[in-house]
């Protein structure tokens, strides 16, 4: 079943080889592979049935125990005052900020309105803010979108735009798929199959870990409808500068 870019499975994980402390674990080797080299799995954010059975607080509430445990078996003193409270905080930040996207019901409430004006070009908005998180290592994404669609009749308000982006980047994410459900999104509410979305990002999988590269970032890009033509994709570009 598939909503807001999810898709609820059974599935109940992946092959495993062997156990440690009796918790059934993958190949570390396949795991490695699938994070170093990008791989996504599904278009869709892939959510477990029972995803929502938790309220947001008891879900802090669990996170917050295994949190504190992470930090103890690293060795941490969670005596101290400064740590004391970051199991808490940790939890909180993840159910209520950064992985708010994973549930439907934080999805932005968005209005159309007819197009009175008539305006029949492209509208683009650009360098919008984006802050996601690397769903193999769980480390930040961050970066810019750009978005264009051409009207069908029905326009949305400028920070509706915004708000999408944040939706669906406020969830473990694969820039990817990312781009593709912002679009995939633009394109229902809109009624409309002329949408463009480009995103610019750094990954900090790839700047502070394997490779270490501070310097690169990904450029990932959807186009349907009239930006399949080239003049109009390269309209596009020309509007939103890469690179200046």
């Amino acid at each position: 079943m598939k909503v807001n870019g999810f898709v609820k499975t059974n599935q109940q994980g992946s092959k495993t080889n062997g156990q440690i402390n009796g918790t059934e674990v993958r190949n570390i080797v396949d795991t490695d592979i699938i994070g170093d080299n990008h791989i996504a799995t599904s278009i869709d954010t892939p959510m477990r049935e029972d995803a929502f059975v938790l309220s947001d607080e008891q879900k802090i509430a669990t996170i917050e125990v295994k949190f504190r445990e992470i930090m103890e078996t690293l060795g941490l003193d969670l005596r101290d005052d400064s740590l004391n409270g970051t199991p808490h905080r940790v939890a909180k930040m993840f159910v209520q900020e950064i992985f708010s996207g994973l549930n439907p019901g934080n999805s932005p409430k968005i209005s159309v309105f007819e197009n009175k004006f008539q305006y029949g070009e492209m509208l683009v908005e650009k360098n919008i803010n984006l802050n996601s998180t690397c769903e193999h290592h769980f480390l930040p994404i961050v970066g810019k979108a750009h978005v264009a669609y051409v009207s069908s009749g029905e326009v949305i308000g400028l920070s509706k735009i915004n708000r999408i982006v944040d939706f669906f980047s406020r969830r473990p994410q694969v820039q990817e798929r990312l781009t593709v459900q912002i679009a995939s999104e633009l394109r229902r509410i809109l009624k409309t199959e002329d949408i463009a979305v480009v995103i610019d990002a750094k990954h900090m999988c790839v700047s502070s870990r394997g490779i270490e590269d501070e310097s690169s970032s990904t450029i990932t890009a959807e186009y349907s409808g009239v930006f399949k033509r080239q003049d109009r994709k390269d309209e596009f570009l020309k509007y939103i500068a890469l690179g200046r």
